[in-house]
């Protein structure tokens, strides 16, 4: 080939962009990704297509980083339970767990902080897992929770680049506030979720004394094949308590910094068993749109004045396990896993967990893992699954497929999933109702004076450290558009003019 002609080959494949410009994000394989803000989903309100293929390979690569501990939610604790009916819901879930009054399910459920290392203290300012597996006689149901009720993302496609913003830096191994808050200066929905983190319930006092949120809407379906939308919350029945200064913070890692996990293991040790209620807001399809905000979006609370939650029952946790490694370590949570009679909602977060967190877990543990003691269903297990490390299910089925003329399992038309109508066409865009301001500031002015304080305190602790001017004035931008007080106060704390602030978000101010 002369020389021309390789001058002709190299331009063939040189990159179209200007000087100084960025390089395309690409995927993988290389090839530039057009949108890595929001995942392809079938019309405006359908749900997330597998065909993502760059949504797919994020998370797929995300669950594959940490080994062998869990990327996410790695310092934990579990216990033992048991959950009580209040009653029979078949009205609104074939759900058997809610069959009747007085019945009972076994549990077990895991607290956990989020970001930490497994040997990390318990007294991080950090949202906490709250994970709760029904051991249901139609197989079990893990409802995936956190101590707060709303999440930084409303998209699962950045939550790869969340937690690396969050995770310690790749140069110094320290997390940094200029990596994380640089991260969120681009995500404005973020404010509600960092306004709840930085308030007092931040740091909760201990496990037994916080509540619990199912974060995501979901669906009850009931026998007909009817669907509402659903979002859980628990609520302690010990009350709510939190280390609200750093002297309390200081006292309590001074005397254990595993306090609440010791908390825990004392007090069930003693016989004062801990408990929760179990609430739900049931939400009518037709009106998903009567909100100024998308019901569906994580980053959102239903208010209780529209949407009233009913009581479906208590957990009570009787009994600390025997081994840690083998019921809490290995323990193994997945939203997707969901008997009859409960079903994802078209959430764009959820959707994405619905493949990560199983993912994860065949990865971290193995793809067995559903076969471990703690993990295994107690109602009957038929399925086809072959082989695979540590496989312990003890086949003895000369037919391990379906169909057969030995039938020797066979799916059952009884148990079809819900329909629900779809609109539109595949899109790759952000929600149209974003109202990504009004909850955090409703959450701000519901503190007292002294509660409001010390979130700007926590807030301006470590918005200060941030060097570059812009993601400052972007993030005190944010917060003065949830509330002007709640801006104005932390643009003063941490030296960044109001009008700075309001500039820098001002295109956010039109939508």
């Amino acid at each position: 080939m002369n020389p021309r002609s390789l001058f002709l080959t190299a331009a063939l494949f040189a990159s179209p962009v200007l000087a100084n410009t960025p390089p395309p994000l690409t995927t993988d394989s290389g090839a530039p990704v057009g949108n890595n803000q929001s995942s392809k989903t079938a019309g405006p309100r359908g749900g997330v297509l597998l065909e993502d293929f760059h949504l797919i390979e994020k998370l797929a690569r995300f669950d594959r980083e940490r080994i062998p501990e869990r990327v996410v939610h790695a310092r934990g604790t579990g216990a033992h339970g048991v959950f009580e009916s209040y009653g029979d819901f078949a009205n609104l879930t074939r759900a058997s767990v809610f069959s009747a009054k007085g019945k009972k399910t076994p549990m077990f459920v895991r607290f956990s902080t989020v970001i930490p290392q497994a040997g990390s203290p318990e007294t991080v300012r950090d949202p906490r897992g709250f994970a709760l597996k029904f051991y249901t006689d139609e197989g079990n149901w893990d409802l995936v929770g956190n101590d707060l009720p709303v999440f930084f993302i409303r998209d699962a496609i950045k939550f790869p680049d969340m937690v690396h913003s969050l995770k310690p830096s790749p140069i110094t191994n320290k997390q940094d506030p200029n990596r994380f808050f640089d991260f969120f200066s681009h995500q404005p929905e973020s404010t509600h979720m960092l306004t709840q983190v930085y308030s007092d319930l931040g740091i909760p006092a201990n496990y037994r004394q916080m509540n619990g949120h199912g974060v995501h809407a979901f669906k009850f379906v009931n026998a007909k094949g009817e669907y509402k939308y659903v979002k859980f919350n628990w609520f302690s029945q010990q009350g709510v308590k939190t280390l609200n200064t750093p002297e309390e913070v200081a006292r309590t890692i001074a005397q254990d910094y595993q306090y609440a996990t010791t908390d825990l293991y004392t007090t069930i040790g003693a016989g004062k068993f801990p408990s929760w209620e179990l609430t739900a807001q049931i939400l009518d399809p037709k009106d998903l749109d009567k909100f100024s905000f998308d019901p569906l979006d994580a980053t959102k609370v239903w208010p209780e004045d529209k949407v009233p939650s009913i009581k479906l029952g208590k957990f009570t946790l009787n009994k600390m396990p025997d081994n840690f490694f083998e019921e809490t370590e290995q323990s193994a949570f997945s939203p997707g896993v969901m008997p009859p009679g409960i079903e994802p909602s078209e959430d764009r977060l959820l959707q994405g967990r619905l493949f990560s967190y199983a993912d994860t877990q065949r990865y971290r543990i193995g793809t067995n893992y559903l076969q471990l003691p703690i993990n295994r269903a107690k109602a009957p297990v038929n399925n086809n699954s072959q082989d695979g490390a540590m496989n312990s299910g003890n086949t003895k089925a000369e037919v391990n497929y379906e169909p057969s003329v030995t039938r020797e399992t066979q799916d059952n038309a009884a148990f079809l999933l819900s329909n629900a109508p779809l609109s539109g066409t595949t899109q790759q865009r952000a929600i149209d109702k974003t109202d990504n301001f009004s909850q955090a500031g409703a959450f701000y002015l519901a503190l007292d004076p002294a509660a409001r304080e010390r979130l700007v305190k926590n807030l301006a602790a470590d918005l200060g450290q941030v060097r570059d001017a812009r993601v400052k004035a972007r993030m005190v931008g944010h917060f003065y558009m949830a509330n002007p007080e709640y801006g104005t106060k932390l643009a003063k704390a941490v030296g960044v003019k109001v009008d700075d602030a309001k500039a820098a978000v001002a295109p956010l101010a039109s939508r």
